[in-house]
């Protein structure tokens, strides 16, 4: 008989396509081979709420999803601003899913506890007797501090102090944790220095790519007949750093490429598009999908993909996807952070604006094929889900969480 788990996540884990969603829908599905998982958490969207029955049964236990107003989040969240919380705890915090972790801990012989997120390890911060490890996937309060730079007074200052809070909280629950977990090896790296007594409880289990389905090999139908060479961008629209990103492109980066090659075009390829975004297709040469059935075909079908993220954290998993389909990419630092690859052997890296436009214009006018097919080579050897989600079982095994893995 399987032992029990409870895995807390702060948006329904299915279907995989986001970056937070990717990750945790493959750890839910490795948990599930070993464990009767019982899976708590929050819908955002009210389309997700039809994968309800699916994603339940994946993990085999109870299963407690609630609805979240993204609006109504953002009002609650005001109440740190009164007690000196960071504003993301009370945007999750919610009576009904703390009743039922309780109930479910009382009743059932639940052992084990994963949390994605920092923000959910609030419901089980009262049971200290269970083994307990949590997945921050990115150092959240660095981000916010990346907000803040990008911002002017007064968000900028609530940035900063968002950053500074949610720093103290990551910390208090990493110290009382058997073990945190990021997405990759800089990430763990910096939560270190920022949190060094915190130390050998802290890990790297980066992302992976499901190469099969990330395949050059399948037969896809191309979405740009009658266009120039592509250029594409895919993500989340609604979420900041990736609209700033493609704002950038567009603002500066985008006009240079087009002065060289009139009928190059910008794809940015992703759901609920900010209105900002939205704003961008109606300029010569973007053109903006929103959310589209299947992505693959978009990068598949690209001359090239671009990240050229200025606010990042973590592992952009759109570059392992664009690398696994053997396409090359041509990325900012922070865009290519956390990825074990080569500059100019398995993508281009540009440090500004001016970088950028000429590794996307030596992409679009020479053969870089070579260059996606070392890509797809290394992410086959280096990025499989099952070898670095073999980690996590590590890490639930009962022993002391400062001995079991080392990054």
């Amino acid at each position: 008989m399987k032992k029990e788990l409870l895995f807390l996540v702060h948006r329904i884990p299915f279907p995989p396509n986001k970056g937070d969603k990717i990750r945790s829908y493959n750890i839910l599905r490795h948990l599930a081979r070993d464990w009767t998982v019982h899976l708590g958490g929050f819908v955002d969207d009210p389309d997700d709420w039809r994968h309800q029955a699916e994603v339940a049964a994946i993990g085999g236990g109870e299963c407690r999803l609630l609805r979240l107003d993204p609006a109504r989040a953002k009002g609650k969240s005001l109440r740190g601003l009164l007690d000196g919380r960071p504003l993301t705890l009370p945007y999750y915090a919610d009576p009904a899913l703390q009743a039922w972790v309780d109930e479910l801990l009382r009743a059932r012989p639940v052992g084990h506890v994963v949390v994605f997120s920092s923000a959910m390890a609030q419901f089980v911060e009262g049971h200290a007797g269970l083994r307990r490890v949590a997945d921050f996937v990115d150092v959240d309060s660095d981000k916010w501090a990346q907000y803040a730079d990008s911002k002017s007074w007064p968000m900028s200052a609530l940035y900063r102090r968002e950053s500074r809070t949610l720093l103290g909280y990551e910390r208090r629950i990493a110290a009382s944790f058997d073990a945190t977990v990021f997405v990759s090896g800089d990430e763990a790296a910096l939560f270190r220095r920022l949190a060094p007594e915190t130390g050998a409880r802290v890990h790297a289990v980066r992302n992976g790519v499901d190469t099969d389905y990330f395949s050059p090999t399948h037969a896809l139908p191309g979405p740009y007949v009658g266009r120039g060479p592509v250029m594409v961008f895919t993500g989340a629209m609604d979420y900041w750093a990736n609209v700033d990103a493609v704002r950038w492109f567009a603002d500066e980066i985008l006009p240079g490429v087009r002065r060289e090659i009139a009928e190059a075009e910008f794809f940015i390829v992703g759901s609920r598009p900010a209105p900002e975004v939205r704003a961008l297709g109606e300029r010569e040469g973007i053109t903006v999908t929103g959310a589209v059935e299947d992505i693959r075909p978009y990068v598949a079908h690209a001359r090239l993909a671009v990240v050229p993220m200025r606010i990042a954290r973590g592992v952009q998993n759109k570059v392992l996807e664009a690398m696994s389909l053997a396409r090359p990419v041509v990325l900012s630092p922070e865009g290519a952070e956390g990825i074990d690859a080569e500059d100019g052997k398995h993508f281009l890296v540009g440090r500004d604006a001016g970088e950028l436009c000429q590794g996307v214009l030596r992409c679009l006018r020479e053969d870089h094929s070579a260059m996606g097919e070392a890509a797809r080579r290394r992410v086959l050897v280096e990025y499989g889900w099952e070898p670095s989600l073999r980690r996590f079982d590590e890490l639930l095994e009962e022993k002391d969480g400062n001995q079991v893995v080392h990054v």
